[in-house]
């Protein structure tokens, strides 16, 4: 397999082996239980189908309870598809994947989704520094954007232009992160450097391409 979910735990620190201290993230990485293998000649795409936390049945729909009970696992919270595949590494339907399938020291690739920000005007999104001083009149100026197009010509404003909105809640993939060790025994991966999202939020740790 090439991957696996995840849940990021929190933040940590240890030393490696120079002696450096260096910032860690520890999530915990399954156990993954392969819910449904597709086929291209079924599906039409090859793919993986991993689940991962259980969750109450009753919080479950119908439909995902006959899923899961073909499977033979409890209902899961989170799904996820993996479609690139290591050779020699094939799984099959209902096999469990653990932190086994990484080892200490390689390097991975982690996805996630950063925090939510909300509604945030252009300071705080864009880093602008506002409009002018507070002299002269300006009395409400101090953090607004300034202009945002041209009048008559092209009486219109442009795609991309920098403006209030929606803040954070994106998908971030961290590439050529390192493993710096392993607690098989609690699946957790201690990961070198900072992993987007929150504590508590779900990850997915692929193998470095």
């Amino acid at each position: 397999m090439s991957g696996i979910i995840g849940k990021k735990i929190g933040m940590t620190s240890m030393y490696d082996q120079e002696g450096k201290n260096v910032p860690i993230t520890v999530i915990e990485a399954g156990p993954c239980v392969v819910t449904q293998v597709k086929t291209k000649n079924n599906d039409g795409y090859d793919a993986i189908q991993l689940a991962f936390e259980d969750k109450k049945e009753k919080h479950t729909p119908k439909a995902l309870r006959g899923h899961y009970k073909k499977a033979g696992v409890p209902p899961k919270k989170v799904v996820r598809e993996f479609t690139r595949f290591e050779a020699g590494h094939e799984k099959k339907f209902g096999d469990v994947l653990t932190v086994d399938i990484f080892i200490e020291g390689e390097f991975i690739d982690v996805v996630g989704y950063s925090k939510g920000k909300g509604f945030q005007g252009v300071v705080k999104r864009h880093g602008f520094s506002g409009v002018g001083q507070a002299t002269h009149g300006q009395h409400n100026r101090l953090r607004a954007p300034g202009s945002i197009g041209a009048s008559s010509y092209p009486s219109r404003v442009f795609k991309g232009m920098r403006m209030a909105g929606r803040m954070g809640n994106d998908r971030v993939k961290m590439i050529n992160l390192q493993i710096m060790k392993i607690i098989p025994e609690k699946n957790l991966l201690l990961i070198k450097g900072a992993i987007p999202g929150p504590k508590g939020s779900y990850v997915i740790v692929e193998r470095w391409s």
